[in-house]
């Protein structure tokens, strides 16, 4: 990266101080997040702004405010305030951290839902989307906050409302977190439904509380424990199975048979978090081991740079990698040194014996 200074001055147009304000954000918090994370400095008086940095750097950033204040238009009458988590994003997006080539969003693909336009936020996840889109089933595997399993149901939501599908399936397996939840009162439902949360969060967001009950109420859209899968065949559906990382292999094998004509499946999953008994097998684990060469089935990876939650989250996945694999090293070493030790304590009677060899 150069190490130039560059200096851009620049207006935000029409001039208004309500945007302005929800723009910069309480004591111009917005702003600050901005020049934290970029390694900038941003000067402003009204609707005048200066942005100092390195020049790559110093232009994402003005771009970055350019698309903020776009955002700031009152809607209904109403002023959008610019939300810490929309300022993070905008800076993902831009992508000027990671410094990649200018073509990698050429073949970007935004789905379009009746609450708007869900984009992907970055090259992987541009990737992924156009995979689940051109392939028939589609895995999505990467830690937490990266978007898998949104951009998955706003997939489902986009071929519903196209009438490319009939329905839409969503389930995961009904695996405890580490934790011993206990009985749980209620009926069947009302039993599953805190494993399904994730699942219905996303689908109040695309399509509305109201209009997501009436769906389910005629099974347009069906929300369902892994378990009971077995024994259907699923036509013209559009099936997510989340958190797959917790199905034994038994599951997994289980549930991609189920997959019938004129339907499409994404399975999203997390392999450093398996939650399942010491000693049982990932069923996703496995999948990518026996599955990574079929070519009809698309593989995609995400890494921590590629969380678009709270920053924080990126580095604490960072920081549990580097962990991991330390751990993994140590172990391997101390194998090592075990393996060396008993090849040195070895009986004598198992040594070559220089009399014998001369007697050969």
């Amino acid at each position: 990266m150069s190490n130039q200074v560059k200096n851009i001055e620049f207006y935000l147009e029409p001039s208004d101080n309500h945007r302005l304000s929800s723009l910069c954000g309480p004591f111009d918090d917005n702003l600050k997040q901005i020049e934290c994370r970029l390694g900038i400095e941003i000067t402003h008086r009204d609707n005048w702004f200066k942005v100092t940095g390195q020049p790559v750097v110093a232009k994402a950033a003005v771009d970055i405010l350019k698309s903020l204040y776009v955002e700031t238009q009152p809607v209904r009458g109403k002023f959008a305030d610019i939300e810490p988590d929309q300022v993070h994003l905008a800076i993902t997006e831009a992508n000027c951290l990671e410094q990649e080539a200018p073509d990698v969003w050429e073949k970007e693909v935004f789905i379009k839902t009746r609450r708007g336009v869900v984009k992907p936020r970055n090259p992987n996840q541009s990737q992924y989307v156009a995979n689940i889109l051109t392939h028939d089933i589609c895995f999505g595997i990467g830690p937490a906050g990266t978007g898998k399993t949104y951009l998955a149901v706003a997939a489902a939501v986009d071929a519903l409302e196209r009438q490319e599908i009939r329905r839409i399936l969503l389930t995961r397996p009904a695996v405890e977190a580490g934790e011993k939840l206990g009985f749980l009162p209620g009926d069947l439902t009302q039993k599953i439904d805190p494993y399904l949360r994730p699942l219905y969060d996303a689908l109040f967001e695309m399509l509305g509380f109201e209009k997501v009950e009436r769906l389910i109420e005629k099974n347009v859209i069906e929300v369902a424990p892994l378990a009971y899968m077995r024994g259907r065949t699923l036509n013209d559906a559009f099936i997510i199975l989340d958190e797959s990382q917790n199905t034994t292999t038994e599951q997994m094998k289980m549930f991609l048979t189920r997959i019938g004509f004129n339907s499409k499946a994404v399975i999203t999953g997390d392999i450093t978090q398996v939650d399942l008994p010491r000693g049982a097998r990932s069923g996703l684990r496995h999948a990518i081991d026996v599955l990574g060469e079929v070519d009809e089935i698309s593989f995609n990876f995400f890494k921590s740079h590629d969380v678009v939650r709270h920053p924080v989250v990126a580095r604490i996945v960072e920081a549990y990698e580097k962990k991991e694999e330390a751990e993994r090293k140590e172990k391997f070493n101390k194998q090592q040194a075990r393996l060396q030790a008993q090849a040195n304590t070895a009986p004598a009677d198992t040594q070559p014996n220089a009399n014998d060899e001369e007697r050969s």
